[in-house]
């Protein structure tokens, strides 16, 4: 099965276009599954958007989610690069029970 992306263009065109692999289907908007590999572990994504042909199963991707599939998956997206940490302050006595 081929998978190929939409170009934003085509995809605000309209709801529906006939598939370019089998020419009689139908491509339609669906929420898939989508897999893929993450060095040796399966990943799968419930409910990812996709243009699916309704004769063939032919499926492209949305270019903007698979973007932003690849950034939640980035083990350097949300580290401490670049960023320094302060020291913890003093603890507050207001805060602890005294005794």
């Amino acid at each position: 099965m081929k998978m190929k992306s939409r170009s934003r263009d085509d995809q605000q065109a309209g709801s529906a276009y006939h598939c370019p692999e089998c020419m009689a289907g139908v491509m339609r908007m669906e929420a898939v599954t989508y897999f893929t590999w993450l060095d040796e572990e399966l990943v799968t994504v419930p409910n990812f958007p996709a243009w699916v042909c309704d004769m063939c199963g032919r499926r492209e991707f949305d270019p903007r989610a698979i973007t932003w599939l690849n950034t939640l998956l980035n083990p350097a997206t949300g580290g401490n690069a670049g960023r320094k940490t302060r020291p913890p302050g003093p603890a507050s006595t207001g805060d602890q029970p005294q005794t």
